[in-house]
């Protein structure tokens, strides 16, 4: 089996992410695709829009991606590693790779996947940094409160 290649599918990650910073929302986005590449399903953080806590990229995502018999054979992209709410989802149900655009803002649980067998690819990517980078300077409260942090 051919690896796809992470970088193009990073880009469906950042659109959404861009789409929910044009909404107002945090710039965080995600898409799920099958190994073979094919587009399962993408979103973005809309907790702020939604006023729903729950709406992270990830599973907004996993949500518009619809039932899969298995999810083992998907890919997890995201624009930032994952929090533990949505590593979470990815070991429930059996996501088999998770790339991340960055871990430098926030590290999540990349470790954690890694340990339970998850093979995590971080891409290092500099407009992920930058994008979610400047809007937590510029909004700092409210980041904090998408992780959880007092």
């Amino acid at each position: 089996m051919t690896t796809p290649n992470y970088r193009a599918l990073l880009e469906t990650a950042i659109a959404e992410a861009r789409q929910g910073l044009a909404e107002g929302g945090i710039p965080i986005g995600a898409a799920l695709y099958r190994h073979d590449g094919r587009l399962l399903g993408c979103g973005h953080n809309r907790r702020v829009q939604e006023n729903d806590p729950s709406v992270h990229g990830e599973t907004d995502a996993f949500r518009k991606a619809g039932r899969q018999r298995s999810y083992r054979d998907t890919i997890m992209v995201t624009t930032l590693a994952p929090c533990w709410y949505c590593s979470g989802l990815v070991r429930q149900f059996g996501i088999g790779t998770v790339v991340v655009g960055e871990s430098v803002n926030f590290r999540g649980g990349i470790d954690w996947l890694r340990e339970h067998g998850v093979h995590v690819v971080d891409l290092e990517d500099a407009e992920c940094i930058a994008l979610l980078g400047d809007w937590i300077a510029a909004h700092p409260e409210v980041w904090n409160e998408d992780i959880g942090a007092d």
